[in-house]
């Protein structure tokens, strides 16, 4: 528990640390490793979607470097089975009675944080194997539940659905990523860096920072951080006009097939006190709700055959929703 307020700011300074840590090996991309923190603090789970070469894999191992966690990586193929991630029961003998038995030997799940890579390269049966574990913390195996180690972060990796190979995530499984983030080309500066960095025999040394107990604590704090009724109906604004049946908003009706629901409403409010908490306060601004607002609905926009057409995106429709929608009720 964190009993005084010497105890909290020393929390929060190791979020600065373990950031830090993060940018010793990954040049560049700082608001991706922010968004992909504030998963962290929030409680939920990250997809990360980029082209091969862009250190994804990299990024995840290296915070995992950074933390006093278990780390398992699994590498997604497409002849992956369910029980390759959550376990399987062996047959063992007990040599001092002779009898049989079966014993459920965890698969790699069963760690703090999971690197599914290239999820998107095993077929749905595989995929979602994970839904539960993502969900509930859990997974049921022979009638009989295991509960999974806290804090559980599941950061997927995927390719772009266009390329060859690939399984698109079924809409419920994608739901239960918390973020859904993009990472896109490093700038020429970046670049230069990166084939200076990892090039030669130097190779950055990645410390530990916060361990098991201290995140738990973080994820705790981060739902007593305060936010205004105001800015509460101001997301559940946005939310209700990203629906295409309900909505007035004339550019939803035109380019949305599906909009978000509730949980979307959930994971803004929740990542926007994760932000606010990362950035050393206690209180969500307007800053925080728009800059997680594109993780969190990039995923849970669906887009109508015409919205593909004339190349609009979630991305689209949720900028132009933070622009028109206003606080104030009834201006929407």
């Amino acid at each position: 528990m964190i009993t005084n307020e010497t105890s909290l700011q020393e929390l929060l300074q190791k979020l600065t640390r373990l950031k830090k840590e993060i940018q010793k090996v990954i040049v560049g991309q700082d608001h991706i490793v922010e968004e992909i923190l504030v998963s962290l603090l929030a409680g939920g789970h990250c997809l990360l979607e980029g082209v091969p070469g862009l250190a994804k894999t990299l990024l995840v191992r290296t915070m995992a470097q950074a933390l006093h966690l278990s780390f398992r990586r699994v590498q997604f193929t497409p002849d992956l089975m369910p029980t390759d991630i959550l376990g399987t029961e062996i047959l063992e003998e007990d040599h001092a009675t002779g009898k049989r038995f079966f014993k459920f030997n965890k698969g790699p799940l069963f760690a703090n944080i999971i690197l599914a890579d290239e999820i998107n390269r095993t077929p749905p049966k595989t995929q979602s194997a994970l839904l539960e574990a993502m969900q509930e913390f859990e997974i049921t195996y022979g009638g009989k539940t295991y509960p999974l180690d806290r804090p559980f972060f599941i950061l997927a990796t995927q390719n772009p659905i266009e390329q060859a190979g690939t399984y698109p995530l079924p809409e419920a499984q994608l739901d239960r990523f918390l973020l859904y983030v993009k990472i896109g080309y490093p700038t020429a500066e970046e670049e230069t860096a990166i084939l200076s960095n990892t090039t030669g025999n130097k190779k950055a040394v990645v410390e530990a920072v916060l361990g098991a107990a201290e995140i738990q604590q973080l994820q705790s704090l981060v739902r007593d951080v305060n936010i205004s009724d105001e800015l509460v109906q101001y997301v559940a604004n946005v939310i209700r006009a990203t629906r295409p049946d309900t909505t007035e908003v004339a550019y939803v009706k035109e380019w949305v097939r599906w909009g978000a629901g509730p949980r979307a409403g959930q994971a803004l409010i929740l990542t926007a006190k994760a932000r606010a908490l990362f950035k050393g306060r206690y209180s969500v601004t307007m800053d925080d709700i728009k800059a997680m607002a594109y993780p969190v609905l990039r995923h849970r926009i669906l887009m109508n055959f015409k919205a593909d057409a004339e190349g609009i995106s979630s991305d689209n429709v949720t900028e132009k929703l933070l622009t028109t929608i206003r606080i104030n009720p009834g201006l929407s």
